[in-house]
């Protein structure tokens, strides 16, 4: 049998600049895919369409040009796959297993709905048997959501190790279409990961509970599960996630001290592919990578570290 040509992708959110941890993310992804000779996609997560923009889209690209981390193929952005993603629903909806929400907010984040130990709560099923007469009652459009069974995933990671989730007891069944018609993550990432391909997916530890999630909709629609690699976060020294918000760490204040030679080395070191911060490149990266020496905890960043390296 031939072996199968590694399919990876980028899915940056064009809602601002990247930062240090969106970058890290980037490389990892880049690298286990171009040391075996595959093939990288790039797709803008753009559902959010009141936080993203075609000019923030375009300096992404840019970003990632002037790091190396180039692509293959670029696939429409999500805001324009609004009839594909119809499709899959009604492929659910045909399979008998999604039903309206009425649940609001409040209802859902109250304490007296059951929640798992970070805070996160389970959706106990409240409106899916609700009977026709009960739905009619409700004056305000409904969320739809996909009923979850009984069962375990595996998720054999390649940073992160081996999980086992059960949907039902972990987060319940699923929202996959907003109230006011927008398809959720969940939904558009499995779709446009499944139609490009992709063999493998590289993302931040944060994004591990939405692989089982992911694989039970790809059984569902038919589409074969990704090898997943959930990387490590990076974090300000006080311990906060990075974010597009707070301008942490974003490539337009990097760009102003460092060659992207300097801040490639920065993040493989940071990743336990180098010993030390040495200036870099990604092709030159590729011949030493392997995610055997990729670490899986939390690295801590500031901007002073980044410039005093080097």
């Amino acid at each position: 049998m031939a072996a199968v040509t590694p399919v990876g992708r980028f899915a940056p959110t064009p809602s601002g600049r990247m930062h240090l941890g969106n970058v890290f993310s980037a490389m990892l992804a880049w690298l286990s895919v171009k040391s075996r000779g595959g093939e990288m996609v790039l797709r803008m997560e753009d559902l959010d369409t009141q936080r993203t923009s075609g000019e923030y889209a375009e300096i992404l690209r840019e970003d990632l040009g002037w790091l190396g981390l180039t692509w293959d193929r670029e696939t429409p952005p999500q805001s324009q796959r609004s009839g594909v993603y119809d499709r899959y629903f009604d492929c659910l909806r045909d399979q008998g297993l999604l039903y309206p929400c009425y649940c609001t907010r409040s209802q859902l984040h109250s304490v007296d709905a059951p929640h798992l130990s970070d805070g996160t709560y389970v959706y106990p099923g409240t409106c899916r048997n609700l009977t026709p007469e009960q739905r009619a009652a409700f004056r305000r459009d409904p969320a739809w959501r996909v009923q979850v069974p009984d069962k375990t995933w595996e998720v054999h990671d390649l940073v992160q190790g081996d999980s086992r989730w059960n949907l039902k007891t972990d987060c319940g069944d699923m929202v996959m279409r907003r109230a006011d018609g927008v398809y959720v993550y969940q939904l558009a990432v499995t779709v446009d990961d499944g139609e490009a391909g992709v063999t493998e997916v590289v993302r931040g530890m944060d994004l591990l509970s939405s692989a089982p999630r992911q694989m039970y909709l790809q059984e569902l629609w038919g589409f074969p599960h990704p090898q997943y690699a959930h990387v490590p976060m990076l974090l300000a020294p006080d311990g906060r996630r990075l974010s597009k918000r707070d301008r942490d760490l974003d490539l337009g204040e990097i760009r102003k001290h460092l060659t992207p030679q300097q801040l490639i080395g920065i993040l493989a070191a940071s990743a336990g592919l180098l010993q030390k911060p040495e200036a870099i490149s990604v092709q030159e990266l590729s011949a030493v990578f392997s995610w055997e020496k990729v670490r899986g905890d939390s690295v801590f960043l500031s901007a002073d570290q980044l410039v005093r390296i080097f």
